[in-house]
């Protein structure tokens, strides 16, 4: 069985980069098939890859578990090659968990196995601390999500793990996180009313970084990437794309407003 999923752009289109997408707590790759066909049509290569596992042995040793995920971020990048090679610019996105992993990564080695350095990130609902006190299926919806299709998306999934919001990460793993010093362009995207966003500890990490961004998404939840305003978030990552072929200066300058 294959452990990601491919998303391409519209044929006859000149492939504009490659992203790959990492899941967070109890998601599948379905969670995240919205966003990547939308991405998809904006002429990226998208694979989205399994959440990684917490739960494997040695995940409190943030070296060796890491180690591993590199290894398989390596095997996605490379097998999302085309008749030309890899697409670039090559862009990590990671949400809740997979936020946190790829962070832990990439500040522990810079970039991943084989020497390839990905030419930016983005990290949505990167987690703090805390964990929601979430009884019922109903409540972890409210915590993750308002968008009546994306609860419907989670709902019908069976291999969407109930209950996994209430399991607090590894504490290495967050430490690891929030301490790494990422050389790359970043784009941090939070939800306003995200209860397990620690918005201080995000501000501080985007202001110790040389190129970072944090984008806090107004009345957005944790599941920043999939809630009622997914269409603007999605927007704001493909600006914040293309604005890598620019040396970060986006495309377009508002100098007036009317309202």
């Amino acid at each position: 069985m294959s452990d990601h999923t491919d998303h391409h752009a519209p044929e006859g289109l000149r492939t504009r980069g490659t992203i790959v997408v990492v899941p967070g707590r109890g998601e599948t790759r379905a969670t995240y098939g919205r966003l990547a066909a939308r991405l998809a049509a904006d002429a990226y290569r998208v694979r989205v890859v399994d959440a990684p596992d917490l739960t494997a042995p040695g995940t409190d040793d943030p070296g060796a578990a890491l180690t591993r995920f590199g290894a398989l971020l390596t095997e996605a990048v490379d097998g999302a090659a085309g008749p030309d090679g890899v697409a670039e610019p090559v862009v990590l996105l990671g949400a809740d968990a997979g936020a946190a992993v790829l962070a832990a990564h990439l500040g522990r080695a810079g970039r991943l196995p084989g020497g390839r350095r990905p030419d930016a990130v983005v990290l949505a609902g990167l987690p703090g601390r805390a964990a929601p006190g979430v009884d019922t299926w109903d409540e972890e919806l409210d915590v993750r999500t308002f968008c009546p299709t994306h609860r419907g998306t989670l709902s019908n999934d069976t291999e969407v793990r109930r209950g996994s919001l209430g399991e607090p990460l590894p504490d290495a793993l967050l430490t690891a996180a929030y301490d790494a010093e990422l050389a790359v362009p970043v784009l941090f995207l939070a939800g306003e009313a995200d209860p397990l966003t620690d918005r201080d500890a995000l501000v501080h990490a985007a202001k110790s970084l040389p190129l970072a961004r944090l984008s806090v998404v107004r009345g957005a939840h944790h599941d920043v990437l999939n809630d009622v305003q997914h269409r603007s978030v999605a927007a704001e990552i493909v600006t914040f794309l293309e604005t890598l072929r620019d040396d970060l200066v986006p495309a377009v300058a508002v100098e007036t407003s009317a309202w």
